[in-house]
């Protein structure tokens, strides 16, 4: 069984859920996390969300912030076999990293390479249009 985690503070993963569903509708389940919106600590919610998690699965899980309690809540996780944690989450990484998943385990390779290609989706629009123009210019 895979499992995939989205875990921020307050509704972001709840929002980034709704639109990856959207944009990808066989995505399969997945789990929200949207700290401190209820009176029940992080810490008690990551253990609900991993508690069917056994060593012959996996879970890919993707948090707000690096240096976040969200984040650190999950840290404890990370001696079990195939579990995975990617911080810093946002559309083009999630996606980076789901599209190419078949029924295998996946490859922590294969990940840092989605992770690497959904990196690159971050531009300064301003210096890329004016990069274009240039280019344009230049023929």
């Amino acid at each position: 069984m895979r499992k995939i985690i989205l875990a921020s503070h307050h509704n972001l993963a709840v929002g980034m859920k709704d639109t990856l569903e959207y944009i990808m509708p066989t995505v399969g389940e997945v789990t929200t996390i949207a700290a401190y919106t209820t009176n029940t600590p992080v810490n008690e919610e990551i253990d609900a969300a991993l508690a069917d998690v056994s060593e012959a699965d996996e879970a890919i899980i993707f948090t707000d912030l690096m240096g976040g309690s969200v984040n650190q809540n999950f840290t404890k996780y990370l001696a079990q076999p195939n579990i995975h944690l990617i911080a810093g989450m946002n559309l083009p990484v999630i996606m980076s990293c789901l599209l190419p998943l078949g029924d295998a385990a996946i490859d922590p390779e294969q990940l840092r390479g989605a992770i690497q290609e959904g990196q690159q989706q971050v531009v300064y629009v301003n210096d890329y249009l004016a990069e274009q123009t240039m280019d344009e210019d230049d023929e």
